[in-house]
């Protein structure tokens, strides 16, 4: 499986599309943009009297209102610290990057009811695509005062090699060699390492990044807090094994590339590359419910467990389809949001996220 081919969220607007099923995504921003406030607020305050544009990335956007949601926060930020400190205006310069096969057109057909959302008192704001993977290098150097990226950076370059003895799951799991995990982990490293050497050209002295990764909690790399979710995946996949519906062959070979990676495992690479001093690294938590459309006071609704499902079908489609085939994916997520909706009614299962703030030296 090619990564950069396969690796896109679901396009468009529909039912099952990225942009309609992307809520937890959105609390996860919601939690964490104070951070990212703070941050650019700290670069705002510590640029030179003379420059007049900020330039600034959000790598692995994605596609829907998330992607002009963190855009506009952030620019807004900026003008209401403006206008407190009685500053001159600034231009922005607004970088969208993911793979090439992320949905950029939704991007840009929204863009201009998100401009005028943002009100001509906020001054000029330019947007730009930048298709491409941050695993390698995107703008020229020492062009951006703030990066931005949240849930992207588990996501690595390539499946690691070395699984093929991981058979029965689709990701690490709970039968999971240990040759598997340290494949996983040893190609985090190396894609990691590999961004924030690419990031580290890019990204002026005294610029920030703030980097939101899906990842654990624990220490222990053997976690479930890191695969629970994929686990359960694969135990739909392995029944339709059982059943003659999916090639074994099939399901020996279906592997994501991610790595959900613990605070210490995060904090140790950028120590390691040596180009980014770390203000500040904390680890933030959302339950599997978040992904929930709607409100309710019950805290079992029924169909969380399909809101979840629609969730998760939104981010794994394109693989699935891509390697199984198209026919076999609503029966997937059929039975996915009945296991989803068992083990959320009798768990309290959560997503950990490992966010960090860092500035270039």
């Amino acid at each position: 499986m090619e990564v950069i081919e396969v690796l896109r969220m679901k396009e468009g607007t529909g039912q099952t599309s990225y942009a309609n099923n992307s809520l937890l995504q959105k609390q996860v921003i919601n939690m964490t943009m104070p951070i990212a406030q703070a941050a650019i607020i700290n670069v705002y305050c510590n640029m030179n009297p003379t420059t007049r544009t900020m330039c600034m990335a959000d790598l692995g956007c994605s596609s829907g209102p998330n992607t002009l949601f963190v855009m506009y926060e952030l620019v807004r930020t900026i003008y209401e610290t403006r206008d407190k400190s009685g500053s001159q205006s600034l231009e922005f310069q607004v970088y969208l990057n993911d793979l090439p096969k992320n949905d950029f057109n939704t991007i840009f057909k929204s863009l201009s009811g998100s401009i005028e959302k943002m009100g001509t008192g906020l001054g000029p704001c330019f947007i730009m695509g930048a298709p491409g993977s941050f695993y390698g290098r995107l703008f020229p150097s020492k062009t951006l005062h703030f990066v931005y990226s949240s849930y992207s950076l588990m996501w690595l370059s390539q499946v690691p090699k070395g699984i093929e003895n991981n058979k029965g799951n689709i990701y690490i799991g709970s039968t999971s060699p240990p040759s598997v995990i340290d494949a996983y982990y040893r190609q985090f490293k190396s894609d990691f390492n590999t961004f924030l050497n690419c990031r580290s050209e890019e990204v002026l002295s005294g610029g920030n990044m703030v980097l939101t990764i899906l990842g654990r909690e624990s220490e222990d790399q053997s976690s479930r807090e890191g695969y629970y979710i994929w686990e359960l995946l694969a135990m739909v996949l392995n029944q339709m094994v059982s059943e003659g519906i999916i090639e074994e062959g099939k399901m020996d070979t279906f592997n994501i590339p991610q790595y959900t990676p613990s605070p210490g495992e995060v904090k140790l690479e950028v120590e390691k590359e040596g180009s980014f001093i770390i203000n500040s690294l904390e680890v933030s938590q959302v339950d599997w419910s978040a992904s929930a459309k709607g409100f309710s006071t019950n805290p079992i609704r029924e169909n969380e467990g399909y809101d979840l499902a629609e969730c998760m079908r939104a981010v794994a489609e394109p693989m699935l389809a891509n390697h199984f085939g198209e026919s076999i994916i609503d029966n997937v997520f059929r039975r996915y949001s009945d296991i989803l909706s068992d083990r959320m009614a009798k768990e309290d299962p959560k997503f950990y996220n490992v966010t960090i703030v860092m500035v270039k030296k």
